[in-house]
């Protein structure tokens, strides 16, 4: 008998605003679930109403883990501090390890019409917070899609899948798996993730359940207990992400843009951002 992974927690997200103004819910990163090792934030963001979100991100420090910015629909230009530049379109993502800092902008590219998506932010381990920068970017076409008999598909971003289709991120810290998940009403999946991982579940569409009919709703984040089978059915037509990571077990400080492990690592990060450094 398989020892099926179950909600642990169940968290709303909560109404936010970041960068210049823009509308977001906030499900990692607010007072209710400040982190889940190594996930820091967890932002999703989406509208129709342009002046909900045209200030976009304008220019900003990131020092010691790495942003990831996924699009579901709309255009997000990036540029930063060391020359880089480039969109981020429908479907596409953007996994950047920030490292020993850099300062970038997120700015959207219409002036109306949907933009929606997610941004994670994910830690790094202490020998590697002061690493160089670096981006990985991929396009929709690029992610490969996971598409089962009984309409289920899986965009396998990071990780691999139980039928082996391989994400398109290459992360040795913390062994990620994201995945995209649509599901047509009634139907089933059943997946495995790494038991040592930390995982969650968010709904951005539809309901599902979990085995022990375990109910999760749009706008709900469960937080997974450990286990050998990941079992989901769709109670109508579903869309979800499927995040997991190895934990850390390190010391977390963090203030703004800035997570390290010390107190004074940070002191360092904020002198080190006021001296230019970051724009080196």
């Amino acid at each position: 008998m398989f020892k099926y992974n179950q909600i642990k927690n169940r968290y709303q997200g909560l109404a936010a605003s970041d960068g210049d103004g823009v509308k977001l819910t906030r499900i990692i990163g607010s007072h209710q679930l400040p982190e889940l090792d190594p996930f820091l934030l967890l932002d999703h963001f989406g509208s129709d109403q342009p002046n909900d979100y045209i200030g976009g991100f304008p220019a900003h420090p990131h020092r010691g883990f790495e942003t990831v910015t996924y699009m579901l629909k709309g255009k997000m230009r990036h540029q930063d501090s060391v020359g880089n530049n480039g969109v981020i379109e429908d479907g596409g993502i953007q996994w950047m390890t920030a490292g020993k800092g850099i300062i970038h902008s997120e700015m959207p590219e219409q002036t109306s019409g949907l933009l929606s998506g997610f941004q994670l932010w994910v830690n790094l381990p202490s020998d590697a917070k002061m690493t160089a920068p670096k981006y990985q970017e991929n396009t929709a076409d690029e992610i490969p899609t996971e598409v089962h008999t009984n309409g289920v598909q899986l965009k396998v971003i990071a990780g691999t899948t139980t039928q082996g289709t391989a994400g398109v991120i290459e992360n040795n810290f913390v062994n990620p798996n994201y995945w995209d998940v649509s599901m047509p009403a009634h139907s089933n999946l059943s997946e495995q993730i790494n038991p040592d991982h930390n995982a969650f579940i968010y709904v951005y569409q539809g309901q599902i359940q979990l085995a022990n009919h375990q109910q999760l709703q749009a706008g709900q984040l469960a937080v997974l207990t450990s286990g050998e089978q990941l079992l989901i059915n769709a109670d109508q037509d579903s869309q979800f992400i499927v995040v997991s990571g190895l934990p850390l077990n390190q010391p977390i400080e963090r203030a703004g843009p800035f997570v390290m492990n010390t107190r004074e690592q940070i002191q360092q990060a904020f002198d080190d951002y006021q001296a230019g450094v970051f724009a080196q």
